[in-house]
């Protein structure tokens, strides 16, 4: 029996309509019940500012580090399908919506499928992708060579991430608030 290779994967999640932190909560649980998928670490909860559509309600944003057999394509049509359970609709590009699930990072791939683009193509002009993901890989050096910390000295609109409920105790324990 041939035994399938695990890969490391960082999600970025996000929520802006209605329990945002639920939405957020419910598609970890999804996640966890794909096959072959298991949750290793899970980012505080950050609030922050809509980027390109402006005009609707702040996000809730985090990043998962999860462990996968699931091949890229696979992966993502999985988290298209989480989205669509949760019930996201995409009518406005960069608009409102229930959940948001994000491949940022695979393995250390540089992918280019026309569905899928990792790393994510947007996630080093993001703080609220980089700001989280650094919380849970303070150490993290993508293939290019250059520190996390290094794109977020650069970030412009750092000051829109703000810190909404701290992550998972080391006993696994409720999120707690700030």
């Amino acid at each position: 029996m041939k035994i399938k290779k695990k890969n490391t994967v960082y999600l970025s999640l996000g929520s802006n309509i209605g329990d945002r932190h639920q939405h957020l909560m419910d598609a970890i649980e999804q996640i966890k019940l794909l096959p072959g998928c298991t949750v290793e670490k899970l980012s505080s909860v950050y609030e922050t500012d809509p980027v390109g559509f402006a005009d609707q309600t702040p996000f809730l944003n985090m990043v998962i580090k999860i462990e996968t057999s699931l091949q890229p394509e696979e992966l993502l049509n999985s988290t298209q399908k989480i989205e669509e359970y949760g019930g996201r609709t995409k009518t406005i590009r960069w608009g409102p919506r229930t959940i948001d699930l994000d491949i940022l990072l695979y393995n250390n791939e540089n992918i280019k499928l026309k569905h899928l683009e990792v790393p994510h193509p947007r996630m080093f002009k993001r703080g609220f992708v980089l700001i989280p993901l650094k919380e849970i890989e303070p150490n993290l050096i993508f293939s290019d060579g250059k520190p996390i910390e290094r794109y977020i000295e650069e970030l412009s609109e750092k000051e829109g991430v703000r810190k909404w409920r701290i992550s998972y105790g080391e006993e696994g324990s409720e999120l707690s608030e700030n």
